[in-house]
């Protein structure tokens, strides 16, 4: 555990520590403990990985931008050289595949570590006085 106040993490840093799968504190200890299972804290900084609600935002990311690469693919292909569906199929799957398993943890590390260096949490009602 470190004993001292964290130095004030630029975006940057942020963003690579995203990128990397590292701890958002520290940049060291690794964030996952499976493919996207997190592990419980940080094994070098002791961060408790409590915090973190990702909730379904990589999901959504990932299917927007490989949706997209994917689908503008496919018409481009199709328009141009009118291949049978089997020859789509073989073509497709495999980017489908890649433009969405390869990102996705590095995406859900990055949404963690922004949400930490943000210090974002769930929102709250905020009860008002009746006059």
């Amino acid at each position: 555990m470190q004993d001292q106040a964290p130095a004030q993490i630029s975006l940057v840093q942020t963003i690579t520590r995203g990128l990397t799968c590292k701890c958002p504190r520290c940049g060291e200890g690794g964030l996952y403990a499976g493919f996207v299972t997190l592990r419980p804290n940080c094994e070098r900084c002791g961060l408790d990985y409590a915090f973190i609600d990702t909730g379904d935002g990589p999901a959504i990311f990932i299917i927007m931008i490989a949706g997209a690469i994917v689908v503008g693919a496919a018409l481009i292909v199709e328009v141009k050289y009118q291949p049978p569906f089997w020859l789509h199929a073989v073509l497709w799957l495999p980017l489908i595949l890649a433009t969405t398993l390869l990102p996705l943890r590095s995406m859900k590390s990055l949404l963690i570590a922004l949400q930490f260096h943000h210090k974002a949490s769930e929102g709250q009602l905020i009860a008002r006085k009746s006059k």
